[in-house]
């Protein structure tokens, strides 16, 4: 998967097209991502004791790689992502202005 935990992101698709945000943990087996703060879900929890109230909690569920678009830091815009090979080491590029990720 080209996108990596930490990497700042673009929704391009979806009820939160358009925000921005962090990358926290990355489902590689799914082709899943997990943002913070973002495609918020409100989850209904059961009270656990007696006497204590259900309550209703937002949170985060993964969206697919496909729909979000890798940042560049250094032109600051959203880009495909390419890579680039040196002696033995691999890079990412952005594809905009091509300079390493």
């Amino acid at each position: 998967m080209k996108i990596r935990k930490n990497d700042t992101i673009k929704i391009i698709t979806g009820k939160d097209r358009g925000k921005t945000g962090k990358i926290t943990k990355v489902f590689e087996n799914t082709g899943k991502v997990l943002v913070d703060g973002l495609n918020l879900f409100k989850k209904h929890i059961r009270p656990k004791k007696e006497g204590e109230k259900g309550q209703t909690v937002e949170i985060s569920r993964p969206l697919a790689s496909s729909n979000v678009m890798l940042v560049c830091p250094n032109c600051g815009k959203p880009t495909r992502i390419g890579f680039i090979k040196e002696e033995k080491n691999k890079f990412r590029i952005c594809r905009k202005c091509n300079s390493r990720i």
